[in-house]
């Protein structure tokens, strides 16, 4: 059974970090397209990063580019988001979600599409 997990979610002032991981069970991330979507009370999901199987692809939302760094570690099947100079409109709740590579060729199309499997979310609140 696939699972995604994530964790590193919280409470954090205006200008801070925080790391979200997305720990894969089940099947291997070498053969995947994964990336981080958001959502805010009452916004449609956004895709906010997508990075491709083999790490060497990454999609960035304009809201985000420069602030948070997509990466993934195929050994320990983890996907990191590092989240820098937060605002207060980053508050959502951020969860990962993959594809096969096969029906997501490119980072974008992921991004921009959504995907067939996703976990259950973290809480990320900006606010001071």
């Amino acid at each position: 059974q696939l699972h995604l997990v994530e964790s590193g979610g919280g409470l954090v002032q205006p200008g801070g970090s925080l790391r979200l991981s997305c720990e894969a069970s089940g099947f291997s991330l070498d053969y995947y397209t994964i990336g981080w979507f958001r959502q805010a009370p009452g916004k449609k999901p956004e895709g906010v990063s997508c990075i491709s199987s083999t790490g060497t692809s990454l999609y960035y939302a304009d809201s985000v580019k420069g602030r948070f760094t997509i990466s993934k570690d195929n050994a320990k099947n983890t996907v990191i988001l590092q989240m820098n100079s937060l605002r207060p409109e980053d508050t959502a709740v951020y969860y990962c979600a993959a594809e096969v590579e096969l029906l997501a060729p490119t980072v974008q199309s992921l991004c921009r599409s959504g995907a067939t499997y996703r976990g259950q979310g973290t809480q990320v609140t900006v606010s001071s």
